[in-house]
């Protein structure tokens, strides 16, 4: 039993050192802040307990006491525990209050650091907290405690005559006071200060000012607010990518969801990911069986999705089977599933659907087998069918619609995009949540999923040119960049 202490630094899941995701990954309680990233918790294993015990300006909070009172009950049980914290465990985070009653107790605690927000935050706002010649230090100071009742231990006047950058986590409520402080205490009134809320997520605002016009913009936690002639600085990279702010909604099935979510996120989205579908095993996986047992009698197999290849290469004992047979792939992702088992596709068609490899099939006779979804279009068998195949369609797996999610409502709220990868995900997230809850953007990967979204009443806004999760991300950029 131990219970991690661990950073998740101040808001970019990227972030997170490689110490936390391996911790995370074999969870069975997870404790979390309000500012932990959301997508962290999908590292946890399924069946992790999660516990939320943010505190929310104004809001309901969680005593520090009953959070140490938690830590040390999960760990005395015998639980992996991890507490998962904004930022630094160490930096402004009270991680050494709750090492400490941990310690006191005889549990064992490890403390996995992460980014502070401190350095992290103004290096996404495009400003380095030291310039050489010009800033050669920074200072980091908490502007939690009340400078205008006289309360805390802090020093502004020393602060002020340091010089350097300084650096304020959790500011925002007392910045008029602090400024007030600093500009008493000497520092310039057009020293140059920048305050960055929602650091490092696709949330991120910027506001510019000087020590002495700051406090009129108004800067709302959480914010980092940055002071000195660095604060000048605008090397600006993050709130410049081609997705910057865009609220999209990921329909895909887990796991597969994370690789649009992520290439949404590295392009500066806010990806809130919403699974529609979920994939279970045939209802009867019988002839599945039998097909890989019997793969040799076959001229061609023909993968439809990168689920199929799983679960087919699931079935297959040997791969030595596949000799002498020819593989197809309907499209590049399945082309790359299959490639992670060291198997080249022998055919993949130039435009990613079933039409397209039907024209790019061979003429029979022969024996084609695919495995694809219990429930499909014909179009693929038929096609081969009347050009001489002999064509075996196996069910592989089953789409299914994934239990009610709780947090539906919130993910859905402000988005200004969905994305469709299926014509199963269209039909499930109308099911599940009706016409009135799609966003305003409507992107889809193709023409067959288009068509199924016009079938429900929806205006198709977006369709990507090539079939696929790439495809469907530069047809995003090309469609905000307008």
């Amino acid at each position: 039993m131990t219970v991690y202490l661990v950073g998740a630094g101040p808001g970019d899941p990227g972030l997170l050192t490689l110490r936390g995701a391996e911790v995370l990954g074999r969870a069975e309680v997870v404790v979390y802040d309000r500012l932990s990233a959301p997508s962290l918790l999908e590292l946890a294993p399924a069946g992790a307990e999660r516990i939320s015990v943010g505190k929310q300006p104004g809001g309901p909070r969680t005593a520090q006491e009953d959070v140490n009172a938690l830590l040390v009950e999960r760990g005395r049980a015998g639980h992996e525990v991890v507490r998962l914290k904004g930022g630094d465990p160490f930096v402004f985070a009270r991680g050494g209050e709750e090492a400490g009653a941990l310690a006191a107790a005889g549990v064992p605690f490890e403390i996995v650091p992460g980014i502070s927000a401190a350095v992290a935050v103004p290096a996404y706002a495009g400003i380095p907290v030291t310039m050489r010649y010009s800033s050669t230090s920074f200072t980091v100071v908490t502007g939690h405690e009340d400078v205008a009742k006289g309360e805390g231990s802090v020093n502004w006047e020393a602060v002020a005559a340091l010089g350097g950058t300084v650096v304020v986590l959790m500011g925002a409520a007392r910045w008029r006071a602090i400024s007030t402080r600093l500009m008493a205490a000497g520092l310039p009134a057009d020293t140059p200060a920048a305050a960055v809320r929602w650091g490092t997520r696709p949330a991120q605002r910027t506001l510019r000012a000087t020590l002495g016009t700051l406090a009129e913009l108004d800067p709302q936690p959480p914010v980092t607010i940055v002071i000195g002639e660095v604060a000048a600085a605008d090397l600006g990279w993050f709130e410049t990518r081609p997705l910057f702010g865009r609220k999209i909604v990921v329909t895909r099935a887990q796991p597969q969801a994370s690789a649009l979510a992520d290439a949404l996120r590295r392009r500066g989205a806010e990806a809130r990911v919403l699974p529609v579908i979920a994939f279970r095993d045939p209802t009867d996986a019988a002839p599945l069986v039998r097909a890989a047992e019997q793969l040799g009698s076959y001229d061609w197999v023909v993968f439809t999705s990168p689920t199929g290849v799983a679960r087919f290469f699931e079935q297959l004992r040997d791969a030595r089977s596949l000799g002498g047979v020819q593989v197809a792939a309907i499209g590049p992702g399945t082309a790359a599933a299959l490639a992670e088992r060291n198997v080249v596709a022998d055919l993949v068609p130039e435009r990613f659907v079933a039409e397209s490899l039907l024209a790019a099939m061979p003429p029979g006779p022969g024996r084609v087998l695919i495995p694809r979804a219990e429930t499909a279009r014909d179009v693929l068998p038929d096609g081969l069918a009347a050009a001489g195949w002999h064509v075996d369609v196996v069910a592989a797996y089953r789409t299914v619609a994934p239990p009610p999610d709780p947090e539906a409502e919130s993910r859905l709220a402000e988005a200004g995009v969905v994305t469709f990868t299926s014509s199963s995900t269209v039909d499930n997230f109308v099911a599940a949540h009706g016409v009135a809850a799609v966003p305003q953007v409507v992107a889809s990967i193709g023409p067959i999923t288009s068509a199924t979204a016009r079938k429900h009443g929806l205006t198709v806004t977006v369709e990507a040119e090539e079939h696929t999760i790439e495809g469907l991300v530069a047809a995003l950029e090309h469609h905000f960049a307008r």
